[in-house]
């Protein structure tokens, strides 16, 4: 059994201006994307310009955050926020929603699409390999927050957290971190690393965060307050997930048979 360090969330206190760390997680994200997209950017054959990389994050940025906020207001606490609405503008005490940020970030690649005429998905194929960076440094500051900890277990490695009560839990935040980060990053960087077809790229990513996402739910301990949805197991993310399992199935058969078939 492990003790989770107590770390106070306040990482910098200027008098009345105090930085959190889970601040300081998205920001760390959002650098550490930039510097990946101005590296691949660099490739003789990227299409790419740094200066365009950094109006991407810009974009991005705003929809992770917009995006994310108004999930978890909408899909896991709509009812608290409506009676404390002003609330809804406390990100820095915690509250994203991973599925929100999604359609966040979609919306702020088809912007930037738009805006420099580049088609959604060839956005798309661009940036996913580098959102892994910003989902490991999302978790690591879900878990100095000690939130969105795991189910009670008798594991070696089981947290105690002093927001989850004396018994010890899945670290599901760590689990989340090694499977949507790390190991999510290698994938999508190798797979892109050679030419695959438009969407290939997307649709990977969807897919392997669908089934990391669902698989980490059996062990994360769901919101008290929506509990399990269905057969005792069920959850809310997991409900999630299942649309982007599904889709990036389907925009990987499409980016390989549709596209050609349809050039047939």
């Amino acid at each position: 059994m492990l003790i989770a360090p107590d770390i106070d969330p306040v990482a910098i206190s200027l008098g009345p201006v105090k930085v959190h760390w889970y601040g300081l997680m998205y920001v760390a994200g959002f650098v550490g994307g930039w510097w990946l997209g101005r590296y691949r950017a660099m490739k003789p054959d990227s299409g790419w310009s740094r200066h365009e990389v950094l109006d991407l994050v810009f974009y991005l940025a705003i929809g992770v955050i917009a995006g994310g906020r108004l999930g978890y207001v909408l899909f896991y606490n709509f009812g608290y926020y409506l009676r404390h609405p002003l609330e809804i503008f406390f990100i820095w005490t915690g509250g994203m929603s991973f599925h929100g940020g999604l359609l966040g970030v979609m919306l702020a690649l088809w912007l930037f699409g738009r805006h420099t005429r580049r088609p959604f998905l060839a956005v798309a194929d661009f940036f996913v390999p580098l959102a892994p960076v910003g989902l490991f440094t999302g978790r690591v500051g879900n878990f100095i927050n000690q939130e969105l900890w795991g189910r009670v277990t008798d594991v070696p490695w089981g947290v105690v957290f002093r927001t989850g009560g004396p018994l010890p839990r899945h670290p599901s935040q760590l689990y989340e971190a090694l499977l949507e980060g790390i190991v999510l990053f290698v994938a999508l960087w190798l797979f892109s690393a050679r030419p695959r077809p438009v969407g290939a790229v997307s649709g990977l990513f969807l897919l392997l965060y669908g089934v990391f996402r669902f698989a980490v739910e059996f062990v994360r301990e769901p919101d008290a307050h929506i509990g399990y949805l269905a057969l005792g197991w069920f959850t809310m993310g997991q409900l999630l997930s299942l649309p982007m399992i599904i889709g990036g199935l389907a925009l990987i058969g499409w980016s390989y048979y549709g596209q050609r078939a349809q050039a047939a």
